[in-house]
């Protein structure tokens, strides 16, 4: 909360009364005043009375002081009035009044984000988040998608801003900075929205990030939610997708987390089970007694769908030869990639291998 709107509105009181109005934050300390000598004053023994007074008028220390609108059981703010009298108390309860409307007028423009920041971060309780969405007229259900935008190599101060200008409805878009590196974008999408247009939205961003700053950014992508609780989650999904497309879609810059099919699975087990899983599949021969051709070839073979002859025209190469280097391969493995079974098995024992070397474990 900014304490220059509290500062606005009790100068606008000044010329209405010669009492010292201001306001004071949960600490005691004097963040708002009329008279300006008193801003940055400490009163903390004023804190516990306050609190005590459950958002009643109370007097303490010459002043009448009353709590603002909050959401928690402790007083973020309390307004102040000098004097412990009636008119004490007339000048502190309209002060009240005046800040509050300026306060919930603050929230309403400013603080959705730090509400749904509070929400990715896992800083807010369940049961808070229908409350705080109520007080901001923040709209629960409605889909929103989630983005990670990771810089690589450099961080672009500047990124925030441009992302900012680029979605500038703040009121259903949100443009949040979590650490030095990394930008989070929560989209409001309109009803029926699917994948496609998340990806296009993902892309628009790559786009503008590369044209207006020059720098290079990994764009992790959740699943779409429809409710403001299941923000957090969509977060963290695309904060897997960006570490599981690290190990196994290198050449992407955008990976969605409803498409990183078994690679997910892979990397969530133990390294000690995918070191046991390779030496069972390869019993014959460890998968490093394949040379860089052979596995080129077998990764060329994947991408065409075990179709051996758009394979060996892929390779330039005759079907026979093609045919060789496959029996080759079932030699020293004992694994016919010709087979569908043997080709899955394979497949994910290379997958095993790169989460692997990934985690620094070359066996």
């Amino acid at each position: 909360m900014s304490s220059r709107v509290f500062q606005g509105v009790v100068l606008q009181m000044k010329e209405s009364t010669d009492r010292a109005v201001g306001v004071i934050d949960s600490e005691g300390t004097v963040v708002a005043c009329n008279e300006l000598t008193c801003i940055g004053e400490k009163w903390p023994e004023v804190v516990e009375v306050i609190n005590a007074a459950e958002g009643e008028t109370v007097a303490a220390a010459g002043r009448t002081f009353k709590a603002l609108a909050g959401w928690g059981s402790q007083f973020d703010y309390a307004a102040f009035a000098q004097g412990e009298d009636a008119e004490g108390r007339l000048i502190c309860s309209m002060a009240a009044i005046a800040l509050n409307g300026a306060k919930a007028s603050y929230e309403e423009k400013h603080d959705k984000a730090t509400f749904v920041k509070n929400i990715i971060c896992d800083n807010i309780l369940l049961g808070d988040i229908y409350v705080r969405a109520k007080e901001l007229h923040f709209i629960s259900e409605t889909p929103r998608a989630v983005l990670l935008i990771r810089q690589v190599g450099h961080a672009e101060p500047g990124a925030i801003d441009v992302l900012q200008s680029l979605f500038p409805d703040r009121q259903t878009d949100f443009v949040l900075s979590v650490s030095e590196t990394d930008l989070v974008l929560v989209k409001q999408l309109a009803d029926g929205a699917d994948s496609r247009e998340v990806q296009h939205l993902a892309e628009q961003v790559e786009e503008t990030l590369t044209r207006e700053l020059n720098v290079h950014v990994v764009i992790g992508v959740g699943t779409v939610v429809t409710h403001v609780r299941d923000l957090a989650r969509a977060y963290k999904e695309a904060g897997v997708a960006i570490d599981v497309g690290k190990v196994f879609d290198t050449e992407k810059s955008i990976i969605n987390y409803e498409n990183l099919g078994i690679g997910r699975l892979i990397y969530q087990l133990p390294t000690t089970l995918c070191e046991m899983f390779l030496q069972e599949v390869f019993k014959k021969n460890p998968i490093d007694a394949l040379d860089q051709e052979t596995l080129f070839t077998i990764n060329k073979f994947f991408e065409n769908n075990l179709n051996v002859s758009e394979t060996a025209r892929k390779l330039f190469v005759h079907r026979n030869t093609l045919v060789y280097r496959l029996e080759k391969i079932k030699k020293l493995t004992g694994l016919d990639l010709r087979e569908f079974d043997d080709a899955i098995t394979f497949k994910v024992a290379l997958m095993v291998k790169k989460y692997l070397i990934s985690r620094g474990i070359e066996s």
